[in-house]
């Protein structure tokens, strides 16, 4: 692990609901879709199956995916802009046999809100750690989803939509045309 559970789970849940945002495949196309999405990324604390919190949950995607895109003090200006529209005060908490991590509002606090303040005070590690580089968008020039590459050797280029096979498949192709000539 290169940084804190927490941090580590804070940005592979933005990332992956930063690649729900695809207008061509809605990822979130409904409460069930949200309530999944939930439960995979172990979100915890309030959380109300409706229209209402799945619009607000959509609505922070474009404000994430400009990280991905921005320079270190946009980032910084975005990280901010989100912890304190949300009123972040940290505070280690312990619960659901987790170890002692930090939360920045309170578990009643609309899923949304916790959504953006997780993934701020994730990104906010990543950059007092100075590796904001390991935010990328995929290397696979038909996908523009995002990835963090939390690797040792930084060395994770496709996002985990099936982009690094498809490329594996293509190169194989190539490769074989090029003996087939």
């Amino acid at each position: 692990m290169l940084f804190a559970h927490d941090t580590e789970s804070g940005l592979i849940a933005a990332t992956a609901l930063v690649n729900t945002d695809d207008p061509e495949d809605e990822g979130l196309p409904d409460v069930a879709a949200l309530d999944r999405f939930v439960v995979t990324y172990g979100w915890t604390g309030r959380h109300e199956h409706t229209e209402a919190e799945l619009r607000a949950v959509r609505e922070l995607r474009p404000r994430l995916r400009r990280i991905w895109h921005a320079d270190v003090d946009e980032i910084v200006a975005i990280v901010n802009e989100l912890l304190r529209e949300s009123h972040a005060l940290p505070q280690l908490i312990r619960h659901d046999d987790e170890p002692y991590h930090l939360h920045a509002v309170p578990r009643d606090a609309p899923l949304a809100t916790r959504m953006a303040v997780e993934a701020a005070m994730a990104l906010a590690d990543l950059v007092r750690a100075g590796e904001l580089g390991r935010l990328r968008i995929c290397a696979h020039p038909d996908c523009e989803n995002v990835l963090v590459d939390l690797s040792k050797n930084r060395s994770r280029r496709f996002c985990e939509a099936g982009c690094g096979n498809r490329a594996a498949v293509s190169a194989y192709r190539a490769r074989k045309a090029a003996t087939h000539s």
